[in-house]
């Protein structure tokens, strides 16, 4: 059955400037919640969640596959335009998607209070927001072109974690698969859920295939890869950037000096 162009996946923003400031706002607030609880390796991560969404946007959508538009009061933005729209939107869902991630897959003790605040923010501020006008900015992507090769992406990823957990002793099994996908698929469709909700997000013939093909796809694909990244990284450094060898060496000589006493 050929799909109209309604029913094609095109996921669509409709937001004003006070989002963007509030959101601004946001991040700069969970950034220092964690930090002051010194969640180093979380911030540092999500960072770079936040980078390689702004790569993949503008560098991949809007300059490589030309999937990506932003409007500004109706007018169709240029480079510098879409870059700056893009710049905090990669940023924002990045930062927060890699935080909810990070927590998550390292079983933070405070794990519950990092979800809980950005699932609350994203339900509560497009609330807020209208508090700011009319939208102004629109944005939106054309997804048929990548994601096919997304899925294919997602396959091979599972596929390699799978081989290598069955290699493994059932009992001695480093990850839980259902687990680590059931995050992948719940931090975006945390998300893509509250934009449709709250109208940010256009509800047409298409929107709820959209929430649950981005959400079944786009963040989970990279989860096998995420936990690799956690789980080499964790080896090495503590959440407060310490490095294990050093913490372990420290434990063991203030077990002898209390042995010595």
């Amino acid at each position: 059955m050929e799909i109209t162009v309604a029913e094609a996946i095109v996921p669509t923003r409709h937001l004003n400037l006070l989002y963007i400031i509030l959101d601004c706002v946001f991040l700069a607030v969970f950034c220092g919640l964690l930090l002051w609880k010194k969640r180093y390796s979380t911030v540092l991560f999500a960072l770079f969640g936040g980078i390689l969404y702004t790569i993949v946007d503008f560098g991949g959508f809007y300059l490589l596959s030309h999937t990506r538009t932003v409007y500004i009061n109706g007018e169709l933005q240029g480079a510098g335009g879409t870059f700056l729209v893009l710049l905090w939107m990669s940023m924002s869902y990045g930062f927060t998607n890699f935080a909810f991630i990070w927590t998550l897959v390292a079983r933070d003790t405070y794990a519950k209070y990092w979800v809980f605040l950005i699932v609350m923010w994203w339900m509560i501020c497009p609330s807020i927001s209208e508090l700011g006008g009319e939208a102004t900015i629109t944005t939106s992507r054309t997804t048929g072109a990548y994601h096919g090769w997304m899925g294919v992406a997602l396959v091979i990823s599972y596929l390699v974690l799978v081989v290598l957990l069955l290699r493994k002793d059932p009992k001695a099994a480093f990850v839980s698969v259902f687990r680590l996908c059931a995050i992948g698929i719940a931090v975006q469709f945390g998300w893509e859920f509250s934009l449709l909700v709250n109208g940010i997000r256009p509800m047409n013939g298409a929107s709820i295939r959209t929430l649950i093909v981005n959400s079944c796809l786009e963040t989970n694909l990279g989860m096998p890869l995420i936990y690799a990244i956690w789980y080499f990284w964790n080896k090495h450094f503590s959440e407060d950037l310490t490095r294990r060898g050093k913490v372990e060496a420290q434990k063991a000589e203030e077990g002898e000096v209390q042995q010595g006493t």
